[in-house]
């Protein structure tokens, strides 16, 4: 199989490059009988980082080929690297390494308290038990998720047990994401040191800040949280109605703010059908974020924060390549001329 070639400008720098596939890296030296399967605007392939692939419905059992199906719609929207904080059960040993699916890092099962989350998903110990089993899930698979808050009314866990989980996640070399859409769990995450924040609905602003410095990450899934809103004001009027609704209406504002504030953002659509990447990008950029940080949110810093380079010697061979520069034009995002996973180009019509 002749070695994959692609040239263009690639981001963020927008410089020329001319790269060869070596096996699953890229180089700039070149190779003889190199095929050039695509030019144009070069990204170092798309990342989800909020994703839930495998179950067609809320609860259903992990089904490995619903599993493939949702991969490969990830592959056709240019997704070359997934973070799954959640799945509905044990992924199959090809998850995350078939050449026709995107590269993949998981939190296993969710753990939640009893009484709280899905029926027929997660774990649910014991308050006490929470931080030696989110520390043994991510000595497994590198990362674990905690859902510390669910229904309006709902008990937020502790800061103290949360403080514990961060700490022995951090212990075995993990990092601890955790679900939060009330503001009292924002402010426990944010207190207790989490890698990251799933929704962050309701967040308090003023916690930006810290955020940045210590490093604790946002992933906003802003576009879900804002379809939805339709339906939740048509709801009947309750105290839940009201969080949600005055949550999800500032959520666009507080996601612009945090890039503003230097957290870093990452891009997840947390939604089916899958491969919707572009759709939260554009939200994104509807909120007020500059389009240039939410493709970076949802491509190179994506993938730095989850340890992968972007397009230089040396990094894992995967590109989504464009017609034209998707920052000024964000419907090229809807249709790439060129995959590129583990350095061939993947059939993504």
């Amino acid at each position: 199989m002749p070695v994959s070639r692609i040239r263009g400008y690639a981001l963020p720098d927008g410089e020329f490059v001319d790269l060869y596939a070596d096996g699953d890296r890229w180089t700039t030296d070149p190779v003889p009988g190199a095929e050039l399967v695509a030019e144009g605007w070069l990204l170092p392939g798309l990342v989800d980082a909020h994703t839930h692939p495998g179950a067609e419905e809320l609860g259903a059992p992990l089904d490995d080929e619903i599993l493939r199906d949702d991969l490969r719609a990830h592959v056709a929207a240019g997704v070359t690297l997934i973070r799954a904080p959640g799945l509905a059960g044990e992924p199959p040993e090809w998850f995350g390494r078939d050449d026709a699916t995107p590269r993949a890092q998981h939190a296993g099962e969710w753990i939640a308290q009893p009484g709280q989350f899905f029926e027929g998903w997660g774990r649910r110990p014991d308050r006490a038990e929470l931080p030696a089993i989110a520390a043994a899930q991510a000595a497994r698979t590198g990362w674990a998720k905690i859902v510390i808050d669910w229904r309006f009314g709902d008990d937020v866990v502790p800061v103290a047990i949360l403080r514990e989980a961060v700490a022995r996640v951090h212990e075995v070399g993990g990092r601890l994401a955790v679900h939060s859409q009330h503001a009292e769990g924002g402010a426990v995450a944010v207190e207790a040191g989490v890698d990251s924040i799933e929704h962050g609905m309701c967040l308090d602003p003023a916690l930006l800040a810290r955020m940045a410095e210590q490093g604790t990450a946002l992933t906003p899934t802003l576009s879900g949280i804002t379809s939805s809103l339709a339906r939740h004001r048509a709801g009947p009027d309750s105290p839940a109605k009201d969080w949600y609704v005055s949550g999800a209406e500032a959520h666009g504002r507080l996601t612009a703010a945090a890039v503003e504030a230097g957290v870093t953002v990452l891009a997840g659509t947390d939604s089916r059908p899958h491969g919707r990447i572009g759709d939260e990008i554009r939200a994104l950029v509807t909120a007020g974020v500059p389009a240039h940080e939410a493709l970076a949110a949802a491509s190179w810093t994506a993938r730095s924060y989850l340890g992968l380079p972007g397009l230089a010697d040396g990094a894992p061979a995967d590109a989504v390549v464009f017609d034209a520069d998707p920052r000024a034009d964000l419907s090229q995002l809807d249709r790439p001329r060129a995959v590129v996973l583990r350095g061939r180009r993947v059939p993504v019509g």
